[in-house]
């Protein structure tokens, strides 16, 4: 369910790179007609947007979006352009790093992708930065944190219907007791959840809450500061409810001391093309506030603007 905006009259590409080529000239930027192009152009379109620029003017569009733009606009900007792929790389890439590391992001990418998208997320990785992101992974990580992490970025999970009943039964029972061991980093625990389909897995969770009377995520709550459980929890919501993962994330992001903008950009940019539809009622549902205009209220100038755009607002 995108929430894009695609104009009935669609430009060509070539028309669109002469358009951004001119916002690019004179005296300052126009960053409005940077806005009303690529915020109204699908994942499709913005790549031949970016092959057309490329042999027209001899120069990569995202270098030219760079030296152009700045700080939290900047970076909404690249990250929408970027292929899906590409953008899911460089941001799990930033998350491995230092300075900037940010497991969440991981378990996110590992678990809200199909699988197919995870494949071509671990080759586009490859390609950028020459290392494959689960050595990257395990590299930056230690202990139980890096035994949930790599096979779940790893995983291929079959993405059909198929659910078997008693294998549900069987694994919730497992779950359970291991959690009811506090035995949070068991094999098992580990191999349930990096393994199965997300189907499997909902119909093991339904059994674990009907057969034992609480949610697996209350479970698994022993203690709300520890990282390990805290990434447990958000593997078992990505899998299952990823728009409930998101509506959360996006409200971190909006109700803290000065906005999290990093979270707030990787989120829309990444979602607006795929379930941002479902995230704005699952936050109004939450929050009784819609989405656009807790953003508004809460960003400012081109950045607020890319924003709303991007997530199909009303007037906000």
């Amino acid at each position: 369910m995108s929430s894009i905006k695609v104009p009935d009259h669609l430009p060509s590409p070539a028309e669109d790179c002469e358009q951004l080529r001119k916002a690019f000239q004179g005296w300052g930027t126009n960053e409005d007609l940077i806005i009303s192009i690529l915020a109204h152009r699908n994942a499709a379109q913005r790549s031949l947007i970016r092959n057309n620029y490329a042999e027209t003017y001899g120069e990569d569009l995202l270098k030219e979006l760079e030296k152009e733009l700045s700080s939290d606009f900047e970076r909404i900007v690249l990250l929408w352009t970027l292929e899906p792929a590409d953008r899911d790389a460089f941001m799990v890439n930033e998350a491995t790093k230092r300075l900037t590391s940010n497991n969440l992001v991981l378990v996110e990418v590992a678990c809200t992708r199909k699988s197919i998208e995870l494949f071509k997320v671990r080759q586009a990785y490859q390609v950028r930065f020459k290392r494959s992101l689960e050595e990257d992974v395990a590299y930056h990580t230690s202990g139980d944190i890096r035994k949930l992490l790599v096979p779940l970025i790893t995983s291929l999970r079959y993405e059909g219907d198929e659910v078997s009943k008693t294998l549900a039964k069987s694994e919730a029972k497992i779950l359970h007791e291991k959690i009811a061991d506090k035995e949070f980093n068991h094999d098992e625990v580990i191999r349930i959840l990096t393994t199965r389909s997300k189907a499997q897995l909902l119909a093991t969770l339904n059994h674990y809450n009907n057969d034992y009377g609480n949610a697996i995520n209350k479970d698994l709550k022993d203690d709300p500061n520890d990282e390990y459980l805290k990434l447990l929890r958000t593997t078992i919501k990505s899998l299952t409810f990823p728009e409930r993962h998101f509506a959360k994330i996006l409200r971190l992001a909006i109700n803290k001391l000065g906005t999290d903008e990093w979270a707030l950009a990787r989120v829309v940019a990444s979602r607006a093309e795929i379930d941002m539809e479902r995230i704005k009622e699952e936050y109004y549902r939450r929050n009784s506030v819609p989405l656009d205009r807790a953003i508004a209220k809460d960003t400012s100038g081109d950045y607020g603007k890319m924003l709303l755009e991007l997530i199909g607002h009303g007037d906000a």
